[in-house]
């Protein structure tokens, strides 16, 4: 008879070890012992200085969670002052009544900030696109990797719940070398990584800081009660997916030929994309069609393109393709539908 798992050895394996080993320096400067906590989520110390291991999510949330309630500090040791417990929530509780998820953010920022002044965080609004930054102000050390995973997967897990929507990440860069268990940040932050940045950021779409904050009161005592999943689990659902599909097939026509495509520039995979479009009502060839008549159409009133680079611009593979599709939309030709209307007879 096989025996179950304990639950929190089900799942996948994909946090690396380190984070919980930076956690175990926090203890000892404390002249603390960490034995309990490790135990509680199932780890064993010999696996600390394995950098090849890994934990699952649930244990992650375990030791996290054991370590802040011990410890008496929700940042783990990352900051000279610590954090006594209910401070994270606190923060949250304060950009509650803010208007978007913009102002939120700011706020949650600025707070930060007043508990933690040994870091700054800053929410930016760069044309198309947004970024959230975190300056450590003191010398690189042991503690920096927590304190970067942490603190963002914090701030980004509450911008998720706060809008109800997964806020797709574009990029996120790091202010340290690659690690070892580098490809453990796929899982982490599920966006391209850069290292050795001068500041560390994660990069998403500015049309997510205006989305209305969808969280109450009541919602937020009933996730205070339980807020660390939020910091070691990703949100699935993302309300401005319909947009970021038009935005990536009209700018990258000729990566977007197929859902696979789209689904890798867009950080997720195809079942999952074909799943949430069709939770909010649309389709991934209705999008198609509609991006593709309207780049189409303004190319052949607007420009004096030959019809087979006008094609090719609105992501066909072929003149052909393109001319059935087009009469399918408008019941005229390409050329049909550029050449001026005949004027009257006087």
């Amino acid at each position: 008879m096989t025996e179950t798992p304990d639950p929190l050895l089900r799942g996948p394996a994909l946090t690396p070890i380190s984070l919980v080993r930076a956690m175990t320096l926090a203890y000892r400067q404390r002249g603390m012992d960490p034995a309990a906590a490790l135990a509680s989520a199932l780890i064993d110390p010999a696996r600390l200085d394995d950098p090849s291991a890994r934990i699952t999510a649930a244990q992650m949330e375990r030791v996290s969670e054991a370590a802040m309630r011990e410890l008496d500090d929700e940042a783990l040791g990352c900051f000279a002052r610590p954090l006594p417990w209910g401070s994270y929530g606190m923060l949250a509780r304060a950009s509650l009544s803010a208007p978007t998820l913009g102002l939120a953010l700011k706020r949650w920022c600025r707070h930060h900030g007043l508990i933690a002044p040994d870091a700054t965080l800053a929410v930016e609004r760069l044309d198309y696109t947004a970024r959230i930054t975190l300056m450590l102000h003191r010398p690189p050390g042991p503690m920096d990797e927590l304190c970067v995973v942490s603190v963002l997967r914090n701030i980004h897990g509450l911008a998720s719940w706060y809008a109800d929507s997964r806020i797709a990440l574009r990029e996120a860069h790091f202010p340290y070398a690659a690690p070892p268990h580098v490809a453990a940040y796929a899982a982490l932050f599920d966006a391209p990584a850069h290292f050795g940045a001068p500041l560390c950021a994660l990069v998403f779409d500015a049309q997510y800081l205006d989305l209305p904050m969808r969280r109450n009161e009541a919602a937020m005592n009933q996730l205070l009660q339980r807020a660390l999943p939020l910091t070691v689990r990703s949100f699935r659902r993302d309300r401005l997916l319909v947009q970021r599909v038009r935005q990536a097939l009209a700018e990258h026509p000729a990566d977007t030929h197929s859902a696979e495509g789209l689904a890798t520039l867009l950080h997720t995979s195809v079942r999952s994309l074909h799943r949430q479009l069709q939770s909010e009502g649309a389709s991934l060839q209705a999008l198609k069609d509609e991006v593709r008549l309207q780049r189409a159409s303004e190319l052949l009133l607007r420009t004096g393109r030959p019809i087979k680079q006008v094609a090719e611009a609105a992501g066909f593979r072929n003149e052909k393709s393109f001319a059935r599709a087009f009469r399918a939309w408008t019941g005229q030709s390409p050329s049909e539908w550029r050449r001026p209307a005949e004027a009257p007879d006087a």
